[in-house]
């Protein structure tokens, strides 16, 4: 969408036209486009990220690579600061409820239901917790990365009849995420979604949370004004059917 010319990359010019094209498509976008309500807090972002892209006379190309690897290491930053937040002890490590707690952030569940979940955790482990390492966290995070892969896999599971329980997760998550799970985080997050506490994943709900959880609170529709303007069709449409389409 970006690459203008098909070149295969994208440059200053083409990454400000298409930015301020979604820009005016909401009215936040609009209203930082013009700096009216923000001050120059919004230009200095923008201005230090084509900065980062293009190079300090904005003459660079942007590469598909480059930029992968931009989003790799802002989502790493990003889950590096959640976990510094939790506090690490002197061995890098965060306690299982405090894991739990980061799992939970966005799962909208009643607080009643969240309480009960992670006090069962800390019950699991108040006497021979380990901790979560950095590691152990991003690693887990790369595999939400791939939720929809690991949902179809878990569903095929289900509907043959084969139970989800800690090595079918670990396994699941080595083939179609690539990344091998520490087994005591796998024994966390059973902790954490094992209300019965038979040895079985509920991997709708355990799917569904870990998706909101990704999208960090996002997921909720923003206003892009294609919306809005759907909307105001559909309504003047209502309003003016002729009478005898009126049933």
């Amino acid at each position: 969408m970006f690459d203008l010319n098909g070149d295969g990359d994208v440059d200053c010019e083409e990454f400000e036209k298409v930015a301020a094209l979604i820009r005016q498509q909401s009215s936040i976008g609009s209203r930082h486009r013009d700096h009216a309500n923000t001050g120059n807090t919004f230009k200095g972002i923008n201005s230090a990220l084509t900065t980062y892209f293009f190079g300090p006379k904005l003459n660079e190309k942007l590469t598909i690579e480059k930029f992968l690897d931009f989003q790799h290491q802002l989502q790493k930053e990003i889950l590096s600061l959640e976990f510094q937040r939790k506090q690490p002890d002197e061995n890098g490590r965060i306690t299982e409820a405090d894991f739990a707690e980061l799992l939970l952030a966005y799962a909208g569940y009643p607080a009643k239901k969240k309480a009960r979940m992670l006090k069962r955790v800390k019950k699991a482990f108040r006497d021979h917790g380990v901790g979560i390492t950095k590691d152990d966290y991003l690693k887990f995070f790369h595999l939400l990365n791939n939720i929809n892969d690991v949902d179809t896999a878990l569903t095929f599971y289900h509907i043959a009849g084969a139970s989800i329980d800690q090595p079918t997760l670990r396994h699941v998550a080595n083939t179609v995420a690539h990344v091998d799970l520490d087994p005591h985080v796998i024994n966390v997050v059973f902790t954490i979604f094992d209300e019965n506490m038979d040895g079985q994943l509920s991997n709708r709900e355990f799917v569904a949370v870990m998706k909101n959880r990704l999208l960090r609170g996002l997921e909720k529709p923003k206003d892009t004004g294609f919306v809005k303007l759907m909307y105001s069709l559909i309504k003047c449409a209502r309003d003016t059917k002729p009478a005898l389409l009126d049933f």
